[in-house]
This record gives C-alpha cells, structure tokens and sequence, in this order.
C-alpha cells in the first residue's frame, strides 16, 4: 500500500479546521487577516504534496504551485510583524516596505514559469517530499531571508515592549518563527559535513514543522480578539 503524502494530508486536514475555526471565532481585523491567509496558504502547501506524493499528480505544473504557495510565506509573516504593533512604520514607508518584500516572491512567480520543465518531485515519503527546481540557492535566499528578519525584529521588539500581552504575542510568534527554522540549521549544518539528503527536501520538512507555526498563528489571532472582558490587542 501506499503510503506517501499520509503526513501531509493529516496535516493539511489539521490545518484546514484551524481555519474554519479562525474563520468562525476570531475578529477580522488586519493583523488576524494576515494570520488567516497564512494559515490557508500553509494548508494549500500541504494539499498540493499530498496530490503529488499520493496522488502522483507530478507534471511540472504541480511542483511549480507548490514553490509559489510557500514563496509568499516568509514575506506575509514579515508583514504580519512590520503591520503590528511590534514595529513603528510610518504609513508611507509601509507601503514602501509592503511592495519590496513582496518583489521576490512575484519575480520567481512570473519567472519561474519559463522554467516550468526543470521542476519534478523526485521522490516522496510518508513524512516529506523532494524535489528538483532551478535556481534553488537564489530562492532560497530570498525564502530564508525574511523568516531572519522577522526573528531579528520580534527580538528587537520582545526587549523594548512594556505591554505584556503584546508581548506574549511577540515570543508566541518568535517560538514558531525559530522552531520552523531548526530544520534549515540542521540542513545547512550536515551539508557543510558533505551530507546533502536534508538540504533536498528542507522547504517540504520546514512546512511540516510550519504546522507548530500555525498552532501559534492560531493561538496569536484568537488571543488577539474581542471577548467579554478584553479588547482587540493589535489591530
């Protein structure tokens, strides 16, 4: 039997409640929207390798959404730091930073469909899946490169904020920030060691990691809602 793309078809049904329930329970304000779409782009990741692994839908089309699904990740977490109360950006520069953080992403979106035959799954286990797609250095410089400055920032922040639930807020999210970081530590540590196995499946195992991510997202958008006794935190 096989078993290939179990873990992410858990994970993505997992994910998906966690949406509805955002959906249903928390307050839509801007910070909470960027939570949600989060959420639901870290759930179409999941789905898409749960199509391939299983369901071996593996044309190039497939690998190549995966890639833009989970390349607009790190610069919406970003935004999600730099458009709360976490960081004081002046409206202006805020639009400036929004479209620069987002250039990346739109680049190897548009750019990445002239390549459309150099990506493939090249394998699939029960945990995760690897894949081959042009470029991998460049984009992932460009992937890793926001989740860096988000840990920066939300440290900056957790050390000079005084209001102590927007500081519960900052380390829920710096926790998940540096523990979907661990696998890229071990990756990069064991290729400098000549084993290259993790560097090949990094952003699929990072995304099941991402799953502790999105229980903190989750808890950060419920946490930042109304209830009977406490006002909206970060709008």
């Amino acid at each position: 039997m096989n078993w290939n793309g179990t873990l992410s078809l858990l994970i993505a049904c997992l994910e998906v409640l966690l949406l509805i329930n955002l959906l249903v329970f928390a307050e839509k304000n801007r910070l909470n929207k960027i939570v949600m779409m989060m959420v639901a782009l870290l759930a179409g990741y999941q789905t898409m390798e749960f199509l391939m692994c299983q369901v071996e839908l593996q044309f190039n089309f497939f690998p190549y959404m995966a890639f833009i699904i989970i390349s607009f990740l790190p610069p919406l977490n970003l935004l999600l730091i730099l458009t709360s109360a976490f960081t004081k950006v002046s409206a202006d520069k805020l639009t400036l930073v929004k479209i620069l953080i987002f250039i990346p992403a739109v680049f190897f979106m548009i750019y990445y469909t002239s390549l459309l035959p150099q990506f493939a799954v090249t394998s699939c286990t029960v945990l995760y899946a690897t894949y081959h797609y042009p470029y991998g250095e460049l984009f992932g410089f460009f992937f890793y490169l926001p989740i860096l400055v988000s840990i920066v920032l939300l440290i900056r922040f957790i050390r000079k904020e005084s209001d102590k639930k927007i500081r519960k807020i900052g380390k829920v999210l710096l926790f998940g920030s540096v523990f979907i970081s661990l696998p890229v530590v071990v990756g990069f540590t064991l290729m400098f060691a000549g084993n290259y196995s993790l560097i090949s499946a990094i952003e699929s195992i990072m995304c099941k990691f991402a799953f502790v991510y999105a229980l903190c997202l989750s808890f950060v958008c419920i946490y930042n809602s109304p209830v009977k006794d406490r006002k909206i935190i970060v709008q």
